[in-house]
This record gives C-alpha cells, structure tokens and sequence, in this order.
C-alpha cells in the first residue's frame, strides 16, 4: 500500500509538471484565454513524455488514459460578474449554475458579540476553480467558496486526545491584506482511521449515464474514477450500482467487494445516452441502501454526475426532502460532479450538504484518487455529525469582526445548543479550517462595521462567557457521535500572542494566501492590499514538506492565473 501511494504520489507530480510544461508553451506563444489549446494527441505526448513509469500498473493505465485538465475542451464557463479580471463572457450553451454568496460583512463586536456556523469539509470549490484555471479562464466569483479552497489542503494539526473525535489548534498573527488587522486561525483535525479498521461498508453507486455524460471528462472518467475506488473495497464491503438515464435501473444487485471482477464488469459495460431520470435513480438507491442496510456500519449513497437532473423529482426542495428523511434513517449521501458546460454546482452541494455527506468536483484522474484512495476514510466514513462552531468575542479586545466565506453555512445563534438543528459531518482523517479577520480595539481602521447581523438579528451575550489576559474570543464546538442524537461540547480560548506575519506558523500563512487568493479571485471588497504576487510570496513561504504536491500545484495555479 505504501509503494502504491508513493507510486500515486510521484504520478501526481510529473502530471502537475507536465501541465506547467504546457501551461508555460502555451504563454511563451502569448498564451491566453485567447490562445489555442494543445489538440488532445498534442498533450497526450507531452505528458507521456514528462511521466516516469511506475509499478502500479492499473492506476498508471487509468491515469495515462484520463483526460488532464490540457486536453478538457475549452468551453467559455463564467456566469455574469466583473470583468474587471478579464473573466470571459459566457457562451450561450453555458447552463453551469452557481448560487450568488454575498460575502460576510464585518460586524461590532459589542452589538454582535456571537458567531455561528456549520462545518464545512467539502473541496469542490477548489478543483471546480482549478478546472477554470487550466483551461485559461478565470472562473467566475460565485464559483469561488473561500473556505472550500481553504480546506482542500491539510495542516499539520495534532491528533485528538483521549476519546475526542478531533482536536482544535488555534492561531492569532497579521492579517497579510490588512497588517493593522488580526487573522485567527482555526483548526479541527479529524482522529485518522486505517482503512483496514473502518466498520464495513453499504455502498450504493448512483451512477448519471444519460446523453449529457457522453464527454470524455464526464462518465469515461467517472468510470476510471471508480475503478480505483473499487480497488479499496475489502471482503466485509459490499456494492450495489443503479443507473439512471430515460429511466432508473439496478446494473449490480449487492455483491461483496472482494468480487471485484464482477463489479468491475459493470462498471466497464456502462454507455452514455438518454434524459436524465435522476430523482428516479436517488429513490431506487436509497431503497438498496435501506433494504442492506449495516448496523453500526456505514450506509452510504454515492452519486456521481453532472448534476443535470430534469426528469422526474427534479425541484431542490423535493430533493432535499428526500434526503433529510434517508439522513435521519442512517444513510448518508456522497456526491461526486463532473464535466463542464452544465456543471449544476449549486444543487450538488445544496444536496450533500443536506444528506450528511460531502461534495466533491473530480476534473481528472488524480483528483480521483485524492478523494476515493487517499482521503476514502474522510470521504465515505462519519466520525462526527451536525458539528457547530460558535465563537465569542471578547468586546474588550476585538472591535470588529469577519468570518472569511462559509456564507452559505452561517446559523443563528440560538441553534448552536439546538441539537434539532442539522450541521457538517466530519470524516475520518480530514481537518477543517476557518479564519476570522478582526480589528483590535483601539485600531483605526478603513472598513465600517454593521451593527446588524442579517443571518441573526436577535444577537444576546452569552452569559457564561468570561474571559481573561489576551483573550480575544472563546471557540465552543458542539457535535454529535454518528449514531447518537444529543451533543457534546468543546471550548478553547484563542489567546493574542502577538506575532507578527513572519513569525507565523506555515499553517497560518498557507491558509492565509489560499484565502487572499479567493478573495482576490472573488473581487472582495475585503481584500485590502491583496493581490496575487503577495499570494505567491506567502504561499511559497510555507509550502512545507509537501509530499502528495498540492501546495506546489496551488503555487503553480497562482502563477498561471497572473498571466490570464
């Protein structure tokens, strides 16, 4: 497994070198969004020429066959927004549909002294983003979630003690974009499960082949996609495969996962063609995964497609119905985007986020990998469920505060104790990280604090909060076991240390470019001095030890989307 990972790791790299190698032709011949892309045998060469074979035949087939992001068809995708970044105006086949995020505003500490909001592990954001990027388009603002771009990456957070589910690590340093403002840095780490010690798995696949998946980056890599998933299944494992296209059928009735031949067969017999029947399909999985269902294991319905859902229960709000229903009965949802021109993003995350899951966006074979190999336990096993975060600011010390994206996950106070109301999962093994820009008493600053909190205008004290030294503000986290209904309770204060920028941690600073980096995509009207080179001096001030090479293709991706 080591040797297959470390094969996995490498093939990462020379992928990502091979698209800087083309991504740097491409501008020494005044590459643009404007410019023509390396025709698909043209990139196949390059980068089989920049790829060092590896033992681990089957991905490096798979890997070597997936479409890299140089060979996607290059399909104008922005919605409507500034275009004061030289965002191109989409094309009238574009039906990607992404949902307005008004950004948090800075709010009084005094008149709001609570904040609250769900986790969020999802990482879609960021590869959706990354898609753009590489195909020489900026994308457009409200495909940026900064907190999805922030939790892509992992931190060097400890391991939980004792019997907590996670740990929590906090930061307080300069804000890059704003040195008379604090950043605060928050940290959740998930307790890392093997994989052979995972309780064993009722896996449905529910899986989009009608005429829109024809693409190459759509149900062929799908299908690579999950072969490497089914790669990891072990003998207590079992699957089941519906598809949907005209109409919902089961292609695999449950079978254990150490028949793998047979499942693979099925996967492999998959064709596109056909409208998209897709709430047909969700209800026909959620029956499989109820009738096999596994006590105390993990239930769970993955669905993959472009989320192009216009037959049958096609509205949001029937959808999420269903959903929070199976949710309640145990079985959580898991879903996977892929392909362009009709990427529906917003139902995809409105769905995972409402079915105890996550989403994520696949745009090639490595993404794949990342999320069903070396994050399968994050992805497909709940660790903690309905995880709150509430943070009390210290009105002595903070004067204004913003929490940095999660606008779609802000609650109101009074549902931090309320144990009815739904929250984030977190997953074996996956950290989650939010920051808090503050402006300290005493600091004359350009921004204007609201005394109004549209998501909570009933704002009261938290009595029981007091606080003491440098403390600035108190973190209480709440969260549920899986299979329980009432919530346990963790605090930590966050204490002014008074570091400077450079004597920050390289959680902090990377954390910190990846969030100027959105904002800076976004347009923010927060962003203050940011801009892309300081991204960049951050950024390669922390990138670390780096060994799966994320960072360096962050890095990499900063640079490419300066030149666009």
């Amino acid at each position: 497994m080591k040797t297959r990972h470390r094969a996995i790791a490498t093939l990462g790299l020379a992928a990502m070198l091979a698209q800087l190698t083309m991504a740097c032709q491409g501008e020494g011949t005044g590459g643009s969004r404007s410019g023509v892309a390396p025709t698909t045998e043209q990139a196949a060469t390059q980068q089989a020429e920049s790829t060092t074979p590896q033992p681990d035949s089957q991905i490096q087939a798979q890997i070597k066959q997936a479409p890299s992001a140089a060979q996607l068809p290059l399909t104008a995708q922005p919605s409507p927004g500034s275009n004061s970044l030289n965002r191109q105006v989409p094309e009238e086949s574009n039906r990607e549909t992404y949902i307005p995020i008004p950004e948090n505003p800075f709010l009084s500490a005094s008149s709001n002294p609570l904040s609250t909001f769900s986790i969020d592990v999802d990482a879609a954001s960021y590869s959706n983003v990354r898609r753009f990027i590489n195909e020489n388009q900026l994308p457009p603002p409200n495909a940026v979630r900064v907190e999805e771009l922030i939790n892509y990456f992992t931190y060097d957070y400890p391991q939980p003690k004792a019997d907590k589910p996670f740990s929590i690590t906090t930061e307080v340093a300069e804000a890059p974009w704003n040195p008379k403002h604090k950043l605060v840095h928050i940290g959740l780490q998930g307790k890392s499960i093997s994989t052979e010690n995972l309780p064993p798995s009722n896996l449905v696949f529910l899986l989009d082949v009608s005429g829109s998946m024809s693409d190459a980056n759509k149900l062929p890599l799908l299908k690579q996609a999950f072969r490497l998933l089914v790669d990891q299944l072990r003998d207590e494992d079992k699957v089941s495969i519906v598809v949907y296209a005209g109409a919902a059928g089961t292609v695999l009735p449950p079978t254990p996962g150490n028949q793998k031949d047979t499942i693979l067969a099925a996967i492999d017999k998959l064709e596109a063609g056909g409208s998209t029947a897709g709430g047909q399909g969700i209800k026909l999985a959620y029956k499989l995964a109820q009738d096999n269902f596994i006590e105390s294991g993990n239930n769970r319905v993955i669905l993959a497609t472009d989320g192009d859902f216009n037959v049958g229960i096609s509205s949001d709000e029937q959808l999420v119905n269903l959903i929070e229903e199976k949710r309640e009965q145990g079985v959580f949802l898991t879903v996977l985007g892929f392909g362009t021109g009709n990427l529906q993003d917003a139902k995809m995350e409105k769905i995972a986020n409402k079915g105890n899951g996550n989403y994520a966006y696949i745009d090639n074979i490595l993404e794949a990998n990342k999320v069903l190999v070396n994050e399968i336990g994050g992805t497909l096993f709940t660790i903690a469920k309905d995880v709150k975060i509430q943070i009390g600011f210290n009105p002595e010390k903070v004067q204004g505060y913003r929490l940095i994206g999660y606008e779609n996950r802000r609650l109101q106070n009074e549902a931090f104790a309320d144990d009815k109301k739904d929250a984030g999962e977190l997953g074996a093994g996956h950290s989650v990280t939010a920051l808090y820009e503050i402006i300290p008493v005493g600091v004359e600053s350009d921004v204007s604090l609201s005394d109004v909190d549209i998501v909570d205008s009933q704002q009261k004290t938290d009595e029981s909060m007091t606080f003491s030294g440098n403390e600035l503000m108190q973190v209480k986290l709440r969260y549920k076991q899986p299979d329980q209904d009432t919530s346990q309770l963790i605090t930590a204060p966050v204490v002014d240390k008074g570091l400077t920028l450079a004597q920050a941690s390289n959680n902090f600073k990377f954390s910190a470019s990846v969030a100027e980096f959105g904002m800076v995509l976004r347009e923010s009207q927060y962003k203050g001095n940011g801009n892309l080179d300081q991204v960049l001096q951050l950024a390669s001030q922390s990138q670390g030890a780096d060994l799966d090479g994320y960072r360096a293709e962050f890095i990499r991706l900063v640079k490419r989307a300066k030149s666009l």
